[in-house]
């Protein structure tokens, strides 16, 4: 089983030591799995969901937008192993309310040092 408690993500392609990009930090305790995000257009945002014991992930998340939006929805999250032993995580997500929408992102795992 994967243990993601420590690791960080952000969105594939983009340099983590950038200040416009979105950066989430997440924790693990057995099953229970949360994070906190922001960075880029996310003031803040936290996720609390499971990590399966297939590695995917099942979580629910809340955002506030730099344009002041609030967005709620859920995701599920698909780990894939990288060539340089980070992870990479392909996410299908629902977003509900005036900001409704469904989509497919990736999230690379920020290298540590």
């Amino acid at each position: 089983m994967i243990d993601y408690d420590g690791r960080r993500f952000s969105p594939a392609g983009h340099h983590s030591e950038s200040h416009d990009v979105t950066v989430a930090s997440y924790r693990q305790r057995g099953d229970l799995l949360w994070a906190d995000f922001s960075g880029g257009r996310v003031r803040r945002g936290a996720l609390t969901g499971v990590c399966r014991p297939d590695d995917t992930l099942e979580f629910s998340y809340s955002m506030v937008l730099a344009d002041g939006a609030v967005v709620a929805g859920h995701c599920e999250s698909t780990p894939e192993f990288l060539p340089d032993g980070r992870i990479r995580l392909h996410e299908r997500w629902e977003r509900y309310g005036p900001q409704a929408a469904t989509g497919v992102s990736e999230l690379d795992e920020i290298a540590s040092g």
